[in-house]
């Protein structure tokens, strides 16, 4: 990209604002709904309150107060929901005036009220009716306040400190492309969605997590498990949906700025406010970030092993009521990345590795509501994204190699959905989307075509039972079509223990670059040849001279063969709440996959060059169980923890060893002894980059006469296989693994100016853990951050 069309977006950018800040001057009309929550004479803060149809939402604050002002003459519906109490709906009429009300609410659980995954309501998305809440799988949802206390940057840095889940770096791709790994799933089966709606472009199979700020993001909302039912082919072992801010109550601003380690810095200018006489809302946030990079290798690499880069992304959102049972909905975010890494390899071999990306996503929606029951939502989606890669051998300018990636992708979906007293709920769409891709390494093929429809609902029998299930039809134009169902059962054995459990089934239709990418890594000294055009390709090698070793076996067995993958998801589990203070939730999964795709060695190249090409690996199963715990002693003090036992491993290794069959069937060295012994079943470890161990727990405190939080937050990862050294093709005790390790991060925040002004100093990887073979992980992280806000006192 151009410095000049970057200067026309900052211009862009600083327009918005400058518009936004006036319409924040401008006057609103008299309208407003104040109140005080409390129960038993004692205030309840943290308190969810909802306002309907305008879909407003705040919390009350410390002496149990809420308020909504600029409100327009007309009926509204307001909700409040607390843990550990029942929801209060109550509905106003407004006539230019203000409105008080004063809640007391009722102890207990409304088993009316409690659903299978969480306790989000229909219009906590008011843009996308599929919600997490329709999962037959396990959710975790991490709402907005966390995310601002734990002081993290990027969505990736959230991420990895929750339960369950992993982040990983793909190292070929020189640490950039920062993927995720849940419940034994790589990155390349993980869906990352913008309020329900796919992103693209992804590196090697991984999502890079830390394109995405996390400012302007209301909440993270995590599904753990096939959820092809909900969102298509690509979420064969979960989802994680980004869910953006909406919901204005009064105009509103706030900057902040953090500089620290490694020169980074992070600022970011946010505001949102209603217009046209409350009609309308509109949220924007512009973030700007850049870091120096990194070397977590400076033995035997002079530069980083993680790249200096710059990532400008502007995101916003606005919702406009056109009638009193109509919504327009826009949304819309552009992120631009600009890295550049260098190596040095000794004896004047210096490279220099330039990365530019950008990505853009654009969505339309129109909201109707025919009555009380029925609600429907047509939405378009439009992302587009691009890389352009390159590597050049500084000493003499010469290129080594250039990668120039488009991607784009047009969505259309109509959404129903009907519920009947509380009785059940259903919520049902169709739509279709065409993707296309152009990559100076892709051969063959250049669009996919797909189209989907799909049924959930969640149905209430009786009291104490509440069942969830799904039914969704995917179809290619490649790999023709599937059908994935899920169901879940959640029964309320008191309202203090629940069980819960479900099952659901994925599929992922192999995607273009393994059928069609060739693709060479200069660095690393191998290629990678999609299976569709693997057989030309060697053909045409091979004519050129440049083959010195096919293994005809392999070559038979993956040529053209490549074919869906197709996974199946079962949990089960107890939630036990003994009171408001505590829950603890536990639960095992056990996750088969069939088909899985996976790199192998099907040919030797002049100079020792691997080629590798993908093959399907009969059966893989991941297993395991996890536990979590929530507490809080003392008002204010919050702590929390949770444990993860895995095991993934290829069925088909095992099978193989067991037969004997090559190549599994070498002997097993041990380096330490110079012993060899024929191969177990029990030998193999697991499948490469899987933890057998991972924990978290954390520590959260508000000190209310000081305006303080801190919070302090321990993460562990237990070893895990890196690649195999001995040559036997599959993981054992005496290959390479990475040690297991201990992050510690803290954070602590003052309040100031009656809440205008927060000062916060954050420390990540306290006692500065690096490992060479985690190129992505830095030292110590020292940063101290200032935000502004500007709003209206009460």
């Amino acid at each position: 990209m151009k410095n000049k069309s970057t200067y026309g977006h900052y211009n862009t950018i600083i327009t918005s604002f400058i518009l936004l800040f006036v319409n924040m001057l401008l006057g609103q009309n008299n309208n407003s709904i104040n109140g005080l929550v409390f129960h038993s004479k004692n205030p309840l803060s943290h308190a969810t309150v909802i306002l309907e149809p305008s879909f407003k939402n705040t919390v009350t604050d410390s002496k149990g107060h809420f308020s909504f002002s600029g409100l327009s003459n007309g009926a509204y519906t307001i909700r409040i929901s607390n843990m550990g109490y029942k929801d209060y709906i109550e509905k106003i009429t407004l006539n230019g005036a203000a409105h008080s009300i004063q809640i007391e609410m009722e102890q207990g659980v409304d088993l009316k009220e409690v659903n299978v995954t969480s306790r989000i309501k229909e219009s906590s998305n008011p843009e996308n009716l599929v919600n997490a809440r329709y999962s037959a799988m396990p959710v975790t949802v991490i709402d907005r306040k966390t995310i601002e206390l734990m002081g993290s940057r990027r969505l990736d840095e959230v991420l990895k400190e929750q339960t369950g889940i992993a982040i990983v770096n793909n190292i070929s791709g020189g640490a950039r492309s920062v993927g995720v790994q849940m419940q034994g799933f790589g990155s390349e089966y993980i869906m990352v969605l913008i309020d329900g709606q796919p992103m693209v472009g992804r590196n090697n199979g991984n999502f890079d997590l830390s394109r995405i700020s996390v400012s302007n993001i209301e909440r993270i909302e995590i599904i753990k498990g096939a959820s092809s039912s909900l969102y298509g082919s690509e979420a064969l072992g979960g989802t994680i949906n980004i869910i953006t801010r909406h919901g204005v109550v009064d105009p509103q601003m706030q900057a902040s700025v953090s500089y620290g380690s490694l020169n980074i810095v992070d600022a970011t200018l946010e505001g949102e406010t209603p217009f046209l006489e409350n009609k309308g809302t509109v949220n924007l946030a512009a973030n700007y970030y850049r870091t120096d990079g990194y070397n977590t290798n400076s033995k035997y690499i002079q530069g980083t092993t993680s790249p200096p880069y710059d990532n400008y992304s502007l995101q916003g959102r606005s919702r406009y009521q056109i009638s009193q049972k109509s919504f327009l909905g826009l949304s819309g975010r552009y992120g631009l990345r600009r890295s550049f890494m260098e190596k040095d390899f000794g004896l004047g071999h210096i490279s220099g590795d330039n990365q530019d990306e950008q990505d853009l996503n654009l969505s339309v929606s129109f909201d109707h509501r025919f009555n009380s029951a029925f609600r429907s939502i047509t939405r378009y989606y439009l992302t587009y994204y691009t890389a352009d890669m390159s590597v050049a051998w500084q000493e003499n300018n010469s290129s080594v190699s250039q990668d120039v990636f488009q991607q784009t992708l047009h969505r259309l979906e109509q959404q129903f959905s009907y519920s009947s007293n509380n009785t059940y709920q259903l919520v049902g769409g169709f739509g279709g989307s065409v993707e296309n891709m152009n990559d100076v390494a892709l051969n063959g093929v250049n669009s996919l075509e797909t189209m989907f429809s799909y049924v959930q609902g969640e149905w209430t029998p009786f009291e104490k039972l509440k069942a969830v299930g799904g039914l969704r039809y995917d179809h290619t134009n490649n790999f023709g079509g599937r059908l994935n169902p899920s169901f879940g059962l959640q029964y309320f054995i008191s309202p203090k223990l629940t069980f819960k459990t479900g099952v659901g089934t994925g599929f992922k239709a192999p995607d273009f670059k393994t059928n069609y990418l060739v693709f060479y890594n200069s660095n690393s000294n191998y290629l990678v040849i999609g299976n569709a055009v693997l057989a030309p390709t060697l053909e045409q090698l091979q004519k050129d001279g440049q083959i010195s070793e096919i293994r005809q076996y392999v070559l038979d067995q993956t040529a053209g063969n490549l074919q869906a993958e197709k996974s199946t998801s079962y949990n089960a589990g107890l939630i036990f709440e003994p009171s408001k203070k505590l829950k603890v939730e536990g639960g095992g999964f056990y996750h088969r996959i069939t088909n899985q795709i996976n790199s192998i060695q099907v040919a030797t190249g002049s100079n020792n060059r691997i080629i590798y090409t993908y093959q399907n690996l009969p059966e893989a199963v991941n297993k395991g169980f996890e536990l979590s715990l929530k507490l809080t002693p003392i008002k204010n003090l919050e702590i929390s923890a949770g444990y993860q036992y895995l095991i993934a491993k290829d069925l088909s290794i095992k099978d193989s060893i067991r037969a004997g069959k090559w190549p599994y069937s070498q002997n097993i060295h041990d380096p330490a002894t110079g012993n060899s012994y024929k191969p177990r079943p029990s030998d193999y470890w697991g499948i490469e980059n899987r933890s057998r161990h991972m924990a978290n727990s954390s520590i959260f405190y508000r000190n209310n006469p000081w305006k303080l939080n801190a919070n302090l937050r321990v993460n562990f990862r237990g070893k895990y296989p890196f690649g195999d050294r001995n040559g036997n093709q599959f993981i054992d005790k005496y290959d390479i693994f990475v040690k297991d390790y201990w992050l510690i991060n803290a954070s602590i925040d003052k309040q100031l100016l009656n809440d205008h002004l927060n000062v916060r100093f954050t420390a990540d990887n306290i006692f500065d853990y690096t490992d060479p073979l985690m190129p992505g992980q830095p030292g110590r992280i020292l940063l101290l951050g200032v935000r502004y806000r500007f709003f209206k006192n009460q």
